[in-house]
C-alpha cells in the first residue's frame, strides 16, 4: 500500500534525524577514545583548546542542519517548528542508544553527561534531555494527527510566552552546573525542581492546545455541504 504524502516526509525525517544520530554517536566515540580512553567520568580532563573549538564549531553546524531540513521540510504555519523538534528529538534518542551500543554507556539514565557547549557547558544527568527529546517527538506526532484532520496546535500568545519562559528555565537548569566543568569538579545536585517546573510551563500550553486540536471536529465537517 503506497505511503501518503504525509507518512513519507514523516519517515525521511525520521532517517535524516537517525542517521544524524549515529554520526554524533561515531564523533564522540572516536573523541572519547583520543581523551578518555579510561572511560568518560566527572571530573573530566579538558581537550585541547583548539579541538573544543571545532568541537563548539560542530554543534552549532548540527543545529544549523537541522534548522535548515526543517525549513525545506516546512509546509506552513507552525509545521517548520514541529519538524524542528522531531529532528532534535530523534537525533538525541539515537544518539544515546549509539553510544549505549558500541561503549556500554551511559550505564544508567542517571549518569551525568556534558550535554552541549554553547555559551557554556550544558551537564545533567541523561534522563533529562531523554523525556525533553521524548516530548519533542511526541509534540510532532500530535502536530501530524491534528494536521490531518484539519486542524493545527497554536498556542495563544500567553501560551507562547509561558512556553519560552519554560524553556529558558530548562536551559538554565542544563546550564546550572557549567562551572563544575570549567573548575574540574564533580558535579553532585542537579536542580531537577527548577527543571520539572519549567518542563510543565514549556510543554502546558502545546498540550492544551493540541487536546483543542484532537477534540474540535475535522475541518471538512464545518463546512455545509454544496
Amino acid at each position: 500500500m503506497a505511503l501518503s504524502p504525509a507518512a513519507r516526509r514523516s519517515l525521511w525525517l525520521t532517517a535524516f534525524a537517525a542517521a544524524m544520530g549515529v554520526l554524533e554517536a561515531a564523533v564522540v566515540v572516536y573523541l572519547r577514545e583520543l581523551y578518555y580512553p579510561g572511560g568518560f567520568r566527572f571530573p573530566i580532563e579538558r581537550m585541547p583548546e583548539r579541538v573544543a573549538l571545532v568541537e563548539i564549531a560542530r554543534e552549532a553546524a548540527t543545529v544549523v542542519m537541522l534548522l535548515s531540513v526543517a525549513a525545506l521540510a516546512r509546509r506552513r504555519g507552525l509545521d517548520g517548528f514541529f519538524v524542528f523538534a522531531y529532528l532534535f528529538g530523534v537525533w538525541d534518542l539515537v544518539y544515546y542508544a549509539g553510544l549505549r551500543g558500541v561503549l556500554g554507556w551511559p550505564e544508567s539514565l542517571g549518569a551525568w553527561d556534558i550535554l552541549f557547549l554553547i555559551p557554556v557547558p550544558w551537564l545533567s544527568p541523561v534522563i533529562y534531555p531523554v523525556v525533553v527529546s521524548l516530548l519533542l517527538v511526541a509534540g510532532y506526532v500530535a502536530h501530524e494527527i491534528t494536521e490531518a484532520r484539519g486542524r493545527s496546535i497554536a498556542p495563544s500568545r500567553l501560551g507562547w510566552l509561558i512556553s519560552v519562559l519554560g524553556a529558558l528555565g530548562i536551559v538554565t537548569a542544563f546550564c546550572w552546573r557549567s562551572r563544575d566543568v570549567l573548575e574540574g569538579r564533580v558535579p553532585e545536585r542537579f536542580p531537577s525542581a527548577l527543571f520539572w517546573a519549567s518542563l510543565a510551563a514549556a510543554a502546558a500550553p502545546f498540550v492544551l492546545a493540541a487536546v483543542a486540536g484532537l477534540r474540535a471536529p475535522r475541518a471538512r465537517d464545518d463546512v455545509a455541504p454544496r
